[in-house]
């Protein structure tokens, strides 16, 4: 095999998730890292547009969009940024826009020699489903449900991803 082109298994801890915890927007927002999760899978639920021609034996099938959702749960834990926002929006059983926040996927397998990683971003909707599960500790589960397109671009940190800076494009290349 050719140098640099060795195959390793990618693992799970090498996809991170932030969110923004502040009420700012702007271009240099710092996203806070998803600690504290026992799940969070991301279900695609692509909608199709099937059809079956007249002068064809087969029936075709084209993905024409998606109702993208992230189902979590998590053990909560104070002094948490991330889990005092959705407990805060599931608690107070808040709604529209108040009930949104912005998650940023952070594929760190991909980080560079300069530090950026591939990333996307999506302001979601926060489905609660429940809490209090458990007798240990207090869990929370529900679901970010999509509520706009990806933004794709790359993150970089200054704190061995603990927070990342979301820069939306492609990585530069020099």
């Amino acid at each position: 095999m050719p140098e640099g082109t060795k195959k390793e298994l990618v693992g799970r801890h090498k996809r991170l998730a932030f969110m923004n915890v502040s009420d700012s927007s702007g271009a240099s927002t710092t996203y806070t890292r998803m600690t504290g999760f026992t799940s969070m899978s991301e279900g695609k639920e692509p909608k199709e547009y099937n059809r079956q021609y007249v002068d064809e034996a087969t029936e075709r099938t084209d993905v024409v969009g998606y109702a993208t959702a992230i189902d979590y749960e998590f053990d909560r834990h104070t002094n948490t940024p991330v889990h005092e926002k959705i407990a805060t929006i599931t608690d107070d059983e808040l709604v529209g826009t108040d009930a949104q926040v912005d998650i940023v996927s952070v594929d760190i397998f991909t980080e560079d020699a300069e530090g950026r990683a591939i990333a996307r971003k999506r302001t979601y909707s926060v489905i609660p489903d429940t809490t209090g599960d458990g007798t240990d500790a207090l869990i929370y589960s529900g679901s970010f449900s999509a509520a706009s397109e990806i933004t794709k671009g790359y993150c970089t940190t200054t704190d061995k991803w603990q927070t990342c800076t979301f820069t939306e494009g492609e990585i530069p290349q020099e």
